[in-house]
């Protein structure tokens, strides 16, 4: 999990300022994701770089979408974000919101049930804020499990 490419023109207005990008991103992250230390962020021309250490790899995962889906923001760079790696039995994948796209459609689509859309909301808790508000060029992680 090294570089993520993000559409820069969309997500969370955080910052109006490049030279308030940094502080803004890691603000944001410090306030809405719990297991992150030492974090440190920098920006870069619309490059996020994270250094930190993540109590589990989801929290590194999150700490990702959570920056890279902040307008402005086109990669995120999370070589310097530590994690222990994910259990073997779970499997994540990224998604990239289509036009159209809802959370139940895309719980069909890697789940077989709809309904599922609501492990889709927790696992994207912090990056989503309402299962019904997504938008098209919004990543998301998509968790699933292996078979041993």
């Amino acid at each position: 999990m090294g570089l993520f490419d993000f559409a820069r023109d969309i997500g969370r207005k955080l910052f109006d300022t490049d030279a308030e990008a940094a502080d803004n991103i890691k603000e944001h992250l410090n306030t809405s994701l719990s297991g992150v230390t030492n974090l440190d962020v920098k920006f870069d021309d619309g490059v996020v770089t994270l250094c930190g250490d993540c109590a589990k790899a989801s929290t590194k995962e999150l700490a990702v979408l959570m920056a890279g889906n902040v307008e402005g923001v086109k990669q995120v760079i999370a070589d310097e974000l530590t994690a222990p790696p994910p259990p073997p039995e779970v499997k994540v994948e990224y998604y990239e919101i289509q036009r159209g796209d809802t959370l139940s459609g895309i719980a069909k689509k890697y789940y077989g049930d709809p309904m599922q859309y609501k492990a889709l909301f927790e696992a994207n808790r912090e990056v989503i804020e309402d299962p019904d508000k997504i938008y098209p060029g919004q990543k998301i992680r998509i968790p699933k499990k292996t078979a041993n």
